[in-house]
This record gives structure tokens, sequence and C-alpha cells, in this order.
């Protein structure tokens, strides 16, 4: 589990659809890239969160398109004329994070490509976006590209948001359940979430969890705009290491409330549309 590093060469194509103005990126040996700014939006937290929860994911065999760490050279995008691309660049120098480029993708419709989605693959998704609580998995913002006939997870910038409060987040707080659950895309389609949750929780060990958050840069973990919390690499790691292996310890209340609130979307689903005004 070893990102690969890539210097930018080219700016492509911005991505308007995200507030945070991704781009596809050209880059000197690992071909192209949907890179994700430091300068924009959350700063290095999201590019934190965009590591750390995509490398959990490919750990509990979800689909996510190849992570990459992309150096942006001071010089990289000055010909740019967009003056709002050209703040965002300004504050990307150095590390930033790449996710691979998948031409062709389209956005994910459960209308249209509800049926590429296995019930397992729902249900080890809705247990994992939990973990991690993730409020980017909505029918209104699914953040689901489908490529080569398979769903693939992206952005993930938003989900462990505890670390925008970390003087808040004690034992109480980091084992809360995650009632925003509710809202993701599939839950419908989840099926025995207990089951998954055995089986998930077992592979994220604290010894996977570790090699995960030691391949954060320290750049990032230390962000003097972003991340002044921590005086060192380090001590974020341990941080991060700490929240994660304390929610993943059992009895894991965030699991329950997703079945719960499972159960309670096909209570409703079974009802009149009368019974349910």
């Amino acid at each position: 589990m070893t990102l690969r590093r890539h210097s930018a060469i080219r700016y492509l194509q911005p991505l308007r659809e995200g507030g945070s103005l991704p781009a596809v990126v050209d880059t000197d040996d690992g071909g192209r890239f949907v890179v994700k700014f430091r300068g924009a939006g959350q700063g290095a937290k999201a590019l934190i969160a965009e590591i750390v929860v995509g490398l959990l994911a490919q750990a509990v065999d979800l689909p996510v398109p190849e992570l990459a760490i992309i150096d942006l050279a001071e010089t990289f995008g000055r010909t740019e004329p967009d003056p709002e691309i050209q703040d965002i660049l300004r504050g990307s120098h150095g590390v930033n994070v790449g996710l691979r480029y998948l031409d062709g993708a389209f956005n994910f419709d459960v209308a249209a490509a509800g049926d590429l989605v296995s019930t397992e693959l729902a249900t080890r998704l809705v247990w994992f976006d939990a973990l991690v609580t993730n409020p980017d998995r909505t029918h209104r913002n699914p953040n689901l590209l489908v490529w080569d006939r398979r769903p693939w997870l992206i952005d993930h910038g938003g989900a462990l948001y505890a670390q925008h409060d970390w003087p808040s987040v004690d034992e109480s707080r980091t084992r809360t359940p995650f009632p925003l659950i509710r809202e993701h895309v599939l839950l419908d389609r989840a099926g025995d979430i207990a089951a998954a949750d055995a089986e998930l929780a077992a592979i994220l060990t604290p010894d996977r969890v570790t090699a995960v958050l030691d391949q954060v840069p320290g750049e990032l973990l230390t962000d003097p705009v972003s991340c002044r919390e921590f005086t060192s690499a380090d001590a974020a790691r341990a941080r991060f290491i700490l929240y994660l292996t304390t929610r993943l310890r059992a009895p894991r209340e965030f699991a329950a409330e997703a079945e719960r609130a499972r159960d309670e979307l096909r209570r409703q689903a079974r009802q009149p549309l009368s019974a349910r005004r």
C-alpha cells in the first residue's frame, strides 16, 4: 500500500461540477489524473480525507480509482488565463492528491445504472460511509461514477469531518452513530449490514489503519494554512489512528444506526402513500 508520486506537467481541464475546482492534469510518467488542490476549498484537510478514506475503501475491496500524490512546481499553470484557477494553483505548490482519470466515465444515476450495484456492494458501501462519516453519497450528490460498467467511488474530501474540530472530539463523540446515513443513495439496496460489519471491521485492524495513515504526506498533516493543531506529522497521524481505531471498536453504533435507517426506509416503502403524509 504505497502511493505513487508524479509531477504535474500540464493543466488540461477544470472540472467545474465540484466546488473546489479540481482539474484533469497530465503527469510526467503516470498519465492523467483528476487532481484535488490543497489551495482550494477545505485545503489540506480535504486532501487528507481523500487519501485516508480512499485507501481504507481499497482495503475493504471497494472500487476507488488509483490514488497518487501529485507534485506541482511553482511554475505550473502560470499561463492559465482564469484568475480563480490561478489563485488556486498558486496556493497548491508542492503536494496535492490525484485520482486516476477515468476517460468516458459518467455520473451514477440509480434509474439508469442501478442494476450495476450488487446488494453486496451497496451493503459494504453503506457500512463504510457510516464509518468514515461521509455526508456526500446522497441521491442529489452520489459521488459515484460509472466506468467500464462498474461504479467507482470518488470525492471523499467531506468525510472524516471530526478533523475540523479535534478539541471537541472525545471518545463519546468518536463512537456516535452517523444519522446522515439515512440519506444514503444505496441504503434501500443494502442487505445484511450486521454481517458486513463483522467482516469489514475485522479487516480494518489497527495495523491496517496505521499503514493507511503512514501514506499521508507530512506536508499535508502539518499544512500551515489549515492544519495547525499538531506540531508534527507523527502527532497528527496518531490522532487520526486513535479516532479510527476507537470508532472501529465493538460495539459499533454507526453500524446499528445504519441498520435502523435501512429498516425504517423499508417500512416507509411498504406503507400506502396516505400513511406517509
